[in-house]
């Protein structure tokens, strides 16, 4: 069965994620296509370094050949923000990216991208499954590759140029090359490799590269861009002396960063020190937008410069939407995705890290000196974030408790007022906030709280995992 969560649909590699199941969501879109008369605009494709992905995206592509839907296969293993910009750039209806993501190796999946280069949202993907559900599976069908490449329904390109040329014009190069900043790259096995250091040393930055071969396993660990992830990373920048650490997600639309003094800086961090250095360096005006579960650390550097932040339930679709409607100038999410305002409509780990290097040599300062005059201005807050697993008895109790009964636990802060709009969220009158949510990409509880001091933090969380019997 084919379901879409709010990553795109993701399975275990032989069990969901099979030949079958993917040539059955091709079909389903074909359908769709077909009925929303924008078949003969064809559909771009590409895949990144996981096991079978690349199959993966031959063997959908057969299914739009079958159907005389010409298929654009991105020919080398490529970042997600690249097919979100080529369907954008070049006005497909839909793009297609083999990727799981951040998840673990033994899963893989697809994301797909509608008109402008955006996640589908519920609506495209629901629709996708109904037209999935009438599908009986003589109907699908597909064209051998070779035969379909002859025939012209299949055409190979690789658009790398274009894409990191749009991220070339729009950063500083010159005072990128003034800077003279040494930059540590780790793409985590993943695909960011070519495109990270084609911009940073076109823009004469000296780069180092770890963890940069092709393994399926991502070097048995999670390729997620986290303190637990990264001590590799750590240790090079501060053994080295490095300006800054970059890593990304296994498809590069995430990012993760380690500072000048080898710290990991949250992806929270990340889009404060982005979202201030747009407002105050570079002159930008406008609103930000995070999900529900993202710091409010940018709330309070909207308000110290007279702007707004806006709340969105998790999914990068809704932040993609929510900026478009308020002209946001950045957006993002505590997983590690971003976008910034004249950029594409969805996450680029690529494109994030480019402007956090033109913030460092814009600003001429070290990335923990501009966190410190950020603490010293708007003020700190401290984050607390913790998974659970949980059987699906478990999960049917918890969600009962939370969403259905409407139960909290008490506790010793003052409650301001409650939001169900993703998942259960308190927000305290001290300006904390704790929220109890399902993970769409992945079989777990999440609880993230953030309060004004750390150990505030701790103790919701506690009350917490007390209160719903996750200890």
């Amino acid at each position: 069965m084919v379901q879409f969560g709010t990553g795109g649909w993701r399975a275990v590699i032989g069990d969901g994620f099979t030949k079958a199941n993917i040539q059955l969501l091709a079909q389903g879109l074909v359908n769709k296509m077909k009925n929303e008369g924008v078949a003969g605009f064809g559909i771009v494709m590409g895949y990144d370094r996981r096991f079978l992905s690349k199959e993966a995206m031959q063997w959908a592509a057969e299914v739009f050949a079958a159907a005389q839907i010409k298929a654009y296969l991105i020919n080398k293993s490529s970042p997600t923000p690249l097919v979100m910009y080529y369907v954008m750039k070049h006005g497909f209806p839909y793009g297609m990216m083999i990727t799981a993501s951040h998840n673990p190796a033994i899963y893989n999946g697809i994301k797909v991208f509608t008109a402008g280069g955006r996640d589908a949202d519920e609506i495209q993907t629901k629709d996708i499954e109904d037209y999935i559900a009438d599908i009986a599976p003589e109907e699908i069908g597909s064209m051998e590759y070779e035969k379909a490449r002859e025939a012209g329904y299949i055409e190979e390109i690789y658009p790398l140029n274009e894409y990191l040329d749009n991220i070339l014009a729009s950063v500083d190069v010159e005072k990128i090359r003034e800077a003279g900043l040494k930059v540590a790259v780790d793409p985590m096995y993943g695909v960011s490799e070519t495109s990270l250091k084609t911009i940073l040393m076109t823009a004469r930055c000296e780069v180092a590269t770890i963890h940069d071969r092709h393994d399926t396993l991502f070097g048995g660990k999670l390729p997620s861009p986290s303190a637990a992830t990264l001590h590799s990373l750590q240790n090079y920048v501060v053994e080295k002396g490095y300006d800054i650490g970059i890593a990304t997600d296994g498809d590069a639309d995430r990012i993760g960063v380690i500072d000048d003094k080898g710290n990991f800086l949250h992806p929270n961090d990340i889009l404060v020190l982005l979202y201030y250095y747009l407002v105050k360096f570079k002159g930008w005006r406008g609103p930000v937008v995070r999900n529900i579960a993202t710091t409010h650390m940018l709330d309070k550097i909207a308000e110290e410069f007279g702007e707004k932040c806006y709340e969105v339930p998790v999914g990068f679709k809704h932040i993609s939407a929510k900026m478009q409607e308020t002209g946001a100038i950045i957006g993002g999410e505590s997983s590690g995705g971003l976008t910034v305002r004249g950029h594409i409509k969805g996450k680029d780990g690529v494109y994030a890290a480019a402007l956090l290097v033109e913030m460092l040599a814009v600003t001429g300062r070290k990335m923990s000196q501009i966190m410190e005059d950020i603490h010293a201005e708007c003020g700190e807050i401290h984050m607390e974030e913790r998974d659970y697993k949980f059987s699906q008895e478990k999960k049917q109790e918890i969600f009962k408790r939370l969403m259905e009964e409407k139960q909290i636990p008490e506790m010793e802060f003052e409650v301001d007022h409650i939001s169900y709009l993703d998942g259960s969220k308190v927000y305290f009158s001290n300006g904390g906030w704790v929220i109890a949510r399902f993970s769409g990409t992945e079989p777990l509880l999440r609880i993230f709280c953030e309060m004004p001091k750390a150990w505030q933090a701790v103790k919701v969380c506690g009350v917490y995992e007390e209160f719903l019997g996750l200890v």
